[in-house]
């Protein structure tokens, strides 16, 4: 199978919410599958990547909210295309302060969505890159998270076009 070597980005959100003791993260299962992520994506071209965040976030998670315009870290993995090739992918992960649930999204009949304490996801997921990314930010206790919250209430924050849904 063939490898493209050259990296190719891609574009995620880490759909979160404060409750008392930390944080909860929004994992969604890949289409038709049973493996645990993040929304994420391909940014088309001319579209910046945290509209594209944003837009995945709704598409297929069916959460809205105000996105952090820092990213909260990275990851990569190794995407097989189905026309059979793979793809080196690095993906950066854009932290969505969660407001609001949609009782209806495009992906909804495709996938599932699983809240889980930010100290807990990272045995959930599919990618190995992604829980060790989801585990550093759960041994700082969070603190990029809350540092994107204070920005998020603050002047940092990409805001939803749309005020109503």
């Amino acid at each position: 199978m063939l490898l493209f070597s050259r990296p190719v980005q891609q574009v995620a959100t880490l759909p979160f919410v404060p409750i008392d003791d930390g944080f909860e993260v929004l994992l969604i299962t890949s289409r038709g599958g049973g493996r645990w992520l993040l929304p994420k994506g391909w940014p088309p071209g001319g579209r910046d990547l945290v509209q594209t965040a944003r837009r995945e976030a709704e598409e297929e998670a069916g959460v809205v909210g105000r996105l952090h315009e820092t990213p909260v870290g990275s990851y990569s993995y190794d995407k097989e295309m189905r026309q059979g090739y793979r793809v080196h992918c690095l993906v950066v992960v854009f932290p969505l302060l969660v407001e609001m649930h949609l009782l209806s999204w495009l992906e909804q009949h495709e996938r599932q969505r699983r809240w889980g304490k930010l100290a807990d996801v990272a045995a959930m997921v599919a990618h190995r890159n992604l829980a060790h990314l989801l585990s550093g930010l759960a041994a700082d206790d969070g603190a990029r998270l809350r540092a994107a919250m204070t920005a998020i209430d603050g002047a940092a924050v990409a805001e939803s076009p749309r005020s109503a849904y």
